[in-house]
């Protein structure tokens, strides 16, 4: 009994690990080479450059690692079949090393890939750059700007004057620098690499990838070998998108019931995807889809069945009620929104509660309005709250054994507290967010490659070396990509002037734009508690507390329904503390696909899922990426496509955005009487 406990954890006791991981192991391979340097310190780079490109977008895509990795397999397997064999001596020392160390094998392909695709990471600390630049309007230096962005990536504090970016030549503190996130990987390690039941779903994706290439594979009659089937769905994804990315693009949101009742607030208000409750709405874009939560082939079903029920309680029974209550005065402004509002239902003008050292102006506030978001927006930060206090009650009960690398919206932890020591100063509550929340996302990412080393076999010291060297190259790349393009591009990031069919909407930026306004500029006590506009808000830390309680005593009383054990809190509030940016439209089809594949498919087909699934994923992702990356390129030098009605990155619901509070005046929308 004992033996065939063993061999069920040295063959994973999870199902789809043991189907897509093979437990044998070649350690002969030869891992770190002269392959490894050569592809992936330029991959690396240009990797960061595409990276950065492609976050501003309207729907962010995020370069899969397959993009990368197809590359520098068809690269590696001619460095080996054309050097040299031959053997060099690195002048005054011992060492040596080959041209050609033998055939282009799966771990060294692996690992030189994770060099590379440390670019896919767009550094957290030219958020905070963007936002001056792009919604504060402030003129910012290179250097200083490089300095902080730097700094957050290897966390590094240096002595400047965070507010302004102007260095502070009287300060002779030293220069300290704490890799902490890789510090908080290691010791993690044990627990979340090493565990055979702490498995990592989107890492099979890669393992499945890899395997489909490098693996000699017999051809059965009627069927597609991985790598043929990878290819000619790459092929299809990529003849497809030019649609969608670049001469259709209103087919990302279809909104049918806004074409039906044009002259409906409500009616638009329910039907879209982009700024309502998303009925009937769906995407025919897959960048769409997977944009803000990864790709839904890759997500156990059980998760997607825990984020739907959060999705649900949130955009289909809180939000309306609160909507159609009033609750907040909610009808004076948008629905869904990321905007900030005054008390008017108009565009709040932040330069008239701003002094010139962009510091809280006290009189100015008093005399123009309070602040307001919409109430979807105001529920994201009540998510966000039950989504922290609920992963540490769920951990205390379950030991944690059932929650998924899921991220926990710490960030807001930070704002919040960084809102109460140092209020009115936007740029420092940013700053000590990023800083703040920088070692755990660093932990995160270190441990999800360390688990994907894992799975291939590679050695630990390896995959950290090209860890270090990967992030340096690529926040250097990354912050003279960014610079450029927010030097280049004119009026990004602003809605209202950016050129029809514009993708430069700048999502994630936007919002931190209006958090750090809410937590850093107005403070916590004047828009949330003890006297806050929204101080009831602070009601779901106890909320988020108590979720996890009685689904543990569940699961307790009736341990033969394992589905009581499934339900996972801190996942149901997560999709709530996302929502915006991410809408309906983009859950909606990640929801219906990742279903369909997971459930209906994983059940029925299990053979094709098992040969095909993660394959389907990349062979999707990389076909998608490049049409957006060579689309981007155009539209960097102001090319959009044929100007026509649906060259518009817009669902045509242009009332759903307008507020339905009797007497209220916003350009473009009906009075409502």
């Amino acid at each position: 009994m004992a033996e065939k406990e063993e061999d069920v954890i040295n063959n994973s006791p999870i199902e789809e690990v043991r189907l897509t991981v093979p437990p044998t192991d070649d350690n002969t391979l030869p891992v770190l080479t002269l392959r490894t340097w050569v592809l992936g310190i330029p991959g690396c780079i240009i990797l960061s450059v595409l990276t950065q490109f492609l976050t501003y977008r309207q729907s962010p895509i995020y370069i899969p690692a397959s993009c990368i990795t197809i590359v520098l397999y068809l690269i590696g397997k001619w460095m080996a079949n054309g050097l040299p064999r031959k053997q060099l001596k690195v002048p005054g020392t011992p060492w040596s090393f080959s041209l050609n160390p033998g055939p282009f094998n799966m771990k060294e392909h692996c690992l030189l890939s994770m060099l590379a695709t440390a670019g896919t990471y767009s550094p957290y600390g030219f958020e905070l750059v963007a936002v001056v630049k792009a919604f504060y309007h402030r003129t910012v230096r290179p250097l200083p700007a490089f300095l902080v962005v730097i700094a957050t990536q290897v966390n590094f504090l240096s002595s400047m004057d965070l507010d302004m970016f102007r260095c502070n030549p009287n300060d002779t503190s030293s220069v300290l620098f704490q890799f902490l996130g890789y510090g908080f990987a290691g010791v993690c390690t044990k627990f979340l690499v090493h565990n055979p039941y702490m498995w990592w779903p989107a890492t099979l994706v890669d393992v499945s990838f890899y395997r489909a290439i490098h693996v000699s594979e017999k051809r059965a009659k009627g069927q597609l070998t991985r790598l043929q089937f990878f290819l000619m769905v790459a092929v299809s994804s990529f003849a497809y998108h030019v649609v969608p990315v670049y001469f259709f693009p209103s087919i990302t949101a279809l909104s049918f019931i806004c074409w039906i009742w044009k002259d409906s607030v409500t009616a638009q208000q329910i039907g879209s995807g982009q700024a309502g409750l998303g009925l009937g709405s769906f995407s025919l874009d897959w960048m769409t889809t997977t944009s803000f939560l990864g790709s839904p082939l890759s997500t156990p079903m059980f998760v997607i069945c825990n984020m739907f029920i959060g999705f649900v309680i949130k955009l289909y029974v809180i939000a309306p009620i609160s909507y159609w209550t009033n609750a907040y005065n909610a009808k004076t402004f948008p629905f869904f929104s990321q905007g900030m509002f005054d008390a008017d239902g108009q565009k709040y003008n932040i330069s008239r509660i701003i002094d010139e050292k962009l510091q809280f102006d006290e009189a100015a506030y008093k005399n123009y309005s309070k602040l307001y978001f919409c109430v979807v927006f105001v529920y994201s930060y009540g998510f966000s709250f039950a989504c922290l206090t609920s992963s540490i009650s769920h951990v205390a009960l379950y030991h944690g054994r059932t929650l998924w690398n899921q991220g926990i919206p710490i960030n807001v932890f930070f704002e919040m507290l960084n809102g109460y020591l140092s209020p009115g100063k936007p740029i420092a509550n940013m700053t000590f967010k990023i800083y703040g929340t920088l070692g755990v996302s660093t932990a995160t990412q270190a441990i999800s490659s360390f688990k994907q080393g894992h799975y291939m076999k590679i050695p630990p010291k390896s995959m950290f070396l090209v860890q270090i060297i990967g992030t340096a190259l690529s926040t250097t790349a990354s912050f003279v990509t960014g610079w450029w393009i927010f030097s280049s591009v004119p009026h990004i990031c602003d809605l209202e002037r950016l050129p029809k069919g514009s993708p430069w909407t700048c999502p994630s930026e936007r919002i931190a734009f209006s958090v750090g306004v809410a937590w850093g500029l107005v403070g916590p006590q004047k828009m949330f508690y003890p006297s806050g506009t929204y101080s009831m808000i602070f009601v779901f830390f106890i909320i988020g507390l108590l979720a996890p309680v009685p689904v543990w005593i569940l699961s307790q009383m009736y341990p033969e329904k394992k589905w009581i054990q499934l339900i996972t809190m801190p996942v149901i509030f997560y999709i709530g503390s996302i929502t915006p940016p991410v809408s309906a439209i983009n859950i909606w089809p990640w929801m219906v696909v990742g279903t369909i594949f997971n459930y209906v498919v994983f059940k029925k087909y299990k053979g094709w899922w098992v040969r095909y699934n993660y394959v389907l994923s990349s062979g999707l992702d990389i076909g998608a990426a490049f049409v957006a990356v060579l689309a981007t390129i155009l539209q960097v030098r102001d090319t959009y496509g044929i100007s026509w009605w649906g060259l518009e990155l817009d669902d045509h619901c242009p009332l759903a955005k307008c507020p339905t509070e009797p007497g209220i005046v916003v350009e473009g929308c009906p009075v409502f009487k």
